[in-house]
């Protein structure tokens, strides 16, 4: 299923859990005005629902809900190290939403979370006040605060439902000391394709061949469109990451990866592109185990893992190889300076 069929799907919440406290926030009443004919829910805290024991997470992948609620602390945190950071030494994120609309069986939410449905935070201004304080209180004054806000969902695949992405490129037009990543599986760069660039948010998209995208992200868009909306952002003069993240060690995945570059480069100027990251799957411990028990459905979570520290992901010999096999396939055509390897 690809990201149209995916948003087919979820587009048209049958229910709306509201906090009480969260009814009167603008971006609240806009999502009302979006499922008009949605049932309303009120309730306490979004915890309620959002956190009740012996839920089945796919079961309510296939009927997703929709929860507005007001985040109460937290709008930052520290980046994780499973993460690249790219050199910069504030390096974090932020939950804007918890869940996300596609699918993809080697996404790590469905051991973090208890529920499949998706929250919504709606006080947006405290997320950016939060974000200010942090870009004041930052160690290293020569390096702007590094913010990703799509580390946990896909924002611009929610785009037409929650405008966050760009409420966050205009917020990051006037913070100097702010860089954004939007990170996205979707082709839906459409939704903020009226906007005019801004050089302090990267639009990053994460690219897999055909083969395991079909496989593994589901509802996500083909690998086609997602090229597609890599270029138009381009063309449109926004700075674009290529994410080769996470490498799966999938049968025959020497070819499939390497098809996958020839076809990238095909389509895309190497020189366009700010950087790309490699990565291979990783993922930590707990999310890995309760992700295991829920999902018996899929080989993928019995391939000879390994785990280092709190981190479950494969074992050293194959990392350096798929590492190795893509730093050494992306610098035929890319600069080294332009390939960032997690490691």
């Amino acid at each position: 299923m690809n990201d149209s069929a995916a948003f087919s799907r979820w587009n048209n919440f049958s229910h709306l859990y509201i906090e009480r406290g969260a009814a009167d926030y603008p971006l609240t009443r806009h999502i009302r005005d979006r499922f008009a004919k949605a049932r309303v829910v009120e309730i306490d805290d979004y915890k309620a629902v959002f956190a009740r024991p012996r839920q089945r997470f796919q079961a309510q992948k296939a009927s997703m809900k929709l929860i507005l609620a007001v985040k109460k602390d937290r709008f930052l945190y520290e980046g994780s190290g499973n993460s690249q950071n790219f050199s910069y030494d504030e390096f974090y994120y932020n939950t804007l939403m918890f869940n996300c609309v596609y699918n993809c069986e080697y996404c790590y939410l469905q051991g973090m979370y208890p529920s499949a449905n998706i929250v919504v935070f709606v006080n947006l201004e405290d997320y950016f006040t939060a974000t200010r304080e942090g870009m004041r209180g930052r160690s290293n004054p020569a390096q702007p605060l590094y913010l990703c806000i799509s580390y946990d969902t896909d924002l611009l695949a929610f785009e037409s439902v929650v405008p966050y992405c760009r409420a966050w490129i205009e917020f990051a037009r006037e913070e100097p000391d702010l860089l954004v990543e939007i990170r996205t599986k979707s082709a839906a760069y459409q939704n903020i394709k009226d906007l005019p660039p801004a050089d302090r948010v990267i639009l990053a998209w994460t690219l897999s061949p055909e083969p395991v995208a079909a496989r593994y992200e589901h509802g996500a868009a083909p690998l086609r469109r997602r090229l597609e909306a890599v270029q138009s952002a381009i063309e449109d003069g926004w700075p674009v990451r290529l994410c080769f993240d996470p490498v799966l060690a999938v049968p025959s995945w020497e070819s499939m990866y390497g098809e996958l570059v020839d076809e990238v480069v095909r389509r895309i100027d190497p020189a366009a592109v700010r950087d790309v990251t490699v990565g291979v799957f990783r993922m930590a411990k707990d999310h890995f185990q309760r992700m295991k028990r829920q999902r018996r459905d899929t080989p993928f979570l019995y391939d000879g893992y390994v785990q280092e520290g709190s981190t479950v992901t494969y074992p050293a010999e194959r990392r350096e190889a798929i590492t190795t096999f893509m730093r050494r396939r992306l610098g035929d055509h890319f600069k080294e300076e332009q390939i960032v390897p997690w490691t």
